[in-house]
């Protein structure tokens, strides 16, 4: 009996150390992949209108709101062993990660998610803009490019073993270079308008924290307290199918529910307030096409 269980525990043993080095393996391989990204570099303008774009753009798709209002980075997240999301500095003061970042960098980093070298950025969230047009990606890089100079050391981001582990399982998008089409072609302007199409383009930066059927629901990899999104599909029991586009208005603009209760800070609705009447007709009009999906499927 006594050989019996001894011989139990080290084949349980050896099944988690064979485990262990299959995360960590797999884990080490993406964190350490190179992709050879041969976009045409843009020409960025430095003209006041495209960089009031930029700022525009940088608002109301999340970029003051991960890297701190004035773009000198800030940590978003931290669960020891999930890991730190941090976002870097990204004006040319001191601790700034883009210093001597040219046009073909700048565009790597923001639609491909990746380094000068080609190795990923770690929990950047590439698909909320791999489909930026060129004149927009453009806009962005000139506003960020101009941003004065602040001093603040980058603190880095890093993956635990339990975030390892639920990369290795599928279950932590930690690297979104992996999940885009690094040779797709890219629109080079895109024009505003009050249609679904337009819509579904500003809406892809919000499937990051909605899921990519917009759908809300758990963010996969954050803790359990973490803020879960909601479902902003037409569903009716569960979704904004029974909203008025005046109740979506509220939203953006007063930061209130139909029912008057507050939107939870967690939504940035402050900074996506700042959409056009355009711009928030065009998501509502995209958003109602959107299939129904009960909470939680993201």
């Amino acid at each position: 009996m006594r050989r019996m269980l001894v011989r139990t525990l080290i084949g349980v043993f050896v099944i988690v150390l064979l485990f262990a080095a299959f995360v960590f393996v797999r884990s080490e391989l993406a964190l350490h992949t190179v992709w050879k990204v041969d976009e045409p570099e843009l020409k960025i303008p430095n003209d006041a209108e495209a960089i009031a774009r930029g700022e525009h753009i940088a608002i109301t798709r999340g970029c003051t709101a991960c890297h701190d209002k004035n773009l000198a980075g800030t940590v978003v997240m931290e669960v020891p062993a999930i890991g730190r999301m941090a976002c870097p500095n990204l004006t040319p003061g001191k601790g700034s990660v883009t210093s001597g970042f040219g046009p073909r960098d700048w565009e790597r980093a923001i639609r491909h998610g990746v380094k000068p070298d080609g190795r990923p950025l770690l929990f950047m969230p590439v698909r909320d803009y791999a489909g930026l047009s060129d004149a927009d990606t453009a806009d962005l890089i000139a506003y960020v490019r101009q941003q004065p100079a602040v001093d603040r050391e980058a603190t880095p981001s890093y993956v635990g073993p339990i975030g390892r582990t639920l990369f290795a399982l599928g279950q932590l998008p930690m690297i979104e270079a992996r999940l885009i089409d690094h040779h797709a072609t890219h629109v080079v302007h895109i024009e505003m308008s009050a249609s679904a199409d337009y819509g579904n383009y500003l809406a892809q930066s919000c499937t990051g924290c909605h899921g990519e059927h917009f759908s809300g629901g758990a963010i996969p990899g954050t803790p359990p307290d973490f803020p879960k999104p909601a479902n902003i599909t037409p569903d009716a029991a569960s979704g904004i199918g029974s909203w008025s586009k005046d109740d979506f208005y509220r939203v953006f603009r007063e930061g209130r529910k139909p029912d008057g209760s507050p939107i939870d800070p967690f939504m940035p609705w402050q900074a996506l307030g700042k959409f056009s009447d355009t711009e928030l007709d065009a998501l509502w009009a995209f958003l109602r096409t959107v299939p129904p999906q009960p909470y939680g499927k993201r």
